[in-house]
């Protein structure tokens, strides 16, 4: 063991720790999710970013001599390369607006830099987590920019899986384009249309809110780095934010920029807001998507029975045979809690008081949560589920030609009230709308199969 201080007071710390005194009294505060910081690889990237940009800047503002800016660097990159991501112990939820998190960033830092420096752990006197790995910093813009460098790298990692998504649900509507079938409204038969155009409006739909994806992750391009405790820039260099902004830009390859005003970018997280809100409308558009091929697949012989889902495993202990759509139950219920997540992530943005918003860790796990299980539930749907999708085209045909939703595509040629009429004695009857149709002289059978040819259903068409 070696022994740390801290304002607290003295405590012993495991001789092999790269963290220290303040990561260790985190960790047994913040016993809460038994999720840490080492959960979230791209954060820990993120946060040695932030601190390799700054050491950077440091150093050329000569805050910082070369050879701590070399160790502080070097250490740097080896978290950015993987190393020392189990030493991020800290509960992701925690009190104290992420200073435990910038803390446990600090002390692994200033512990491997010491190491690189040639002394033991602990040997503060030579490289200080505060003085040295912190300088001209406050967790008030440490985390807030490492939060944002992590979404918009990961909001390109759920766009990647939405696209796969799109492709599958886009070939799925070329498989099916011949593939003619009853519309419904409000479940009730509607007019005639094509498997493959309802697959098309799925794969647009998706493509629709990866454009909002694209939109909201400008938003986190505007960074509060320099902004230290409130924003306005205390225990730092006058150049220090227009040098730092140009470092994290080089260390991160990615366009981010200092935000206008600094006290208001330091306590505002409305562009959390806003993306926990997109994440709200992607999961809703598609959990719908899946209660749709839920439906469709519904059956096999008292349901819809229009397409089938593949089948993945058995869907019950003592039902034999029975095979449920997993994958789409799975993909609804990420759905649900990445919706409810929305909920925490508005009244976290809204209890922030005066010049900073301590909430933002719950902000930070519910947003990496939820596009974490977006990302694999959309990936699974697609790969489980989409691209296995076959059609019951019989099944498809009989519902048409059986429905009274048919009459539709007469009311142009025999008239609103001849329509109501014949839909009427169809369903009173049980008997087809095509059949009463030419018994009661109301169209030639050329003339009706004309108009009720699939193609000429599925389209704007009047014959003259």
């Amino acid at each position: 063991m070696r022994i740390e201080h801290d304002l607290i007071g003295d405590r012993e710390i495991p001789k092999d720790a790269y963290y220290g005194i303040q990561t260790a009294r985190a960790k047994e505060n913040f016993d809460v999710t038994g999720v840490s910081l080492s959960g979230f690889t791209t954060f820990i990237i993120s946060l040695a970013k932030v601190k390799k940009a700054t050491a950077l800047a440091n150093f050329e503002l000569k805050c910082l001599d070369e050879n701590k800016k070399n160790a502080i660097c070097k250490a740097c990159d080896e978290i950015i390369e993987g190393k020392l991501h189990d030493e991020f112990v800290v509960d992701m939820i925690q009190g104290g607006a992420g200073t435990s998190t910038n803390m446990n960033a600090n002390e692994v830092i200033a512990n491997r830099a010491l190491e690189i420096m040639g002394h033991n752990k602990g040997e503060y006197k030579y490289l200080h987590p505060n003085n040295d790995v912190n300088l001209s910093q406050s967790t008030n813009d440490v985390y807030p920019t490492a939060i944002k460098i992590t979404l918009y790298e990961k909001i390109f990692e759920l766009i990647d899986s939405m696209r796969i998504l799109e492709k599958s649900m886009a070939k799925k509507a070329i498989e099916f384009e011949n593939v003619i079938k009853m519309g419904r409204t409000q479940l009730q038969d509607a007019v005639p249309m094509t498997l493959g155009q309802e697959f098309n409006t799925y794969a647009i739909m998706i493509d629709e809110d990866i454009q909002r994806l694209i939109e909201s992750q400008q938003l986190i391009r505007e960074m509060n780095l320099g902004a230290t405790a409130i924003g306005t820039g205390i225990n730092s260099h006058p150049n220090y934010v227009k040098i730092v902004e140009k470092k994290l830009q080089e260390v991160t390859n990615r366009p981010f920029v200092t935000a206008r005003d600094l006290v208001e970018a330091t306590q505002d997280t409305g562009s959390f807001v806003q993306i926990s809100g997109v994440l709200k409308r992607v999961s809703a558009k598609i959990s719908k998507i899946c209660n749709d091929l839920r439906l469709l697949s519904s059956g096999p012989r008292t349901g819809f029975n229009e397409i089938n889902l593949p089948a993945m495993q058995p869907g019950s202990s003592i039902m034999p045979g029975k095979v449920n759509p997993v994958i789409p139950e799975m993909v609804n219920q990420v759905a649900y809690q990445v919706i409810g997540t929305d909920v925490t992530i508005t009244m976290a943005s809204e209890g922030g008081q005066l010049q900073l918003n301590v909430f933002e860790p719950i902000i930070a796990y519910n947003l990496f949560n939820s596009i974490n299980m977006m990302k694999k539930a959309f990936e699974s749907l697609a790969y489980k589920c989409i691209d296995g999708i076959t059609a019951n085209e019989v099944r498809c045909e009989e519902l048409v030609l059986n429905s009274i939703g048919l009459v539709t595509a007469l009311n142009p040629h025999i008239g609103y009230e001849n329509s109501t009429m014949v839909a009427k004695e169809a369903l009173n009857e049980n008997r087809s709308v095509y059949d009463i149709v030419l018994e009661k002289n109301l169209l030639s059978k050329e003339q009706l199969d004309e108009i009720i040819h699939p193609q000429n259903m599925i389209r704007p068409y009047l014959r003259a």
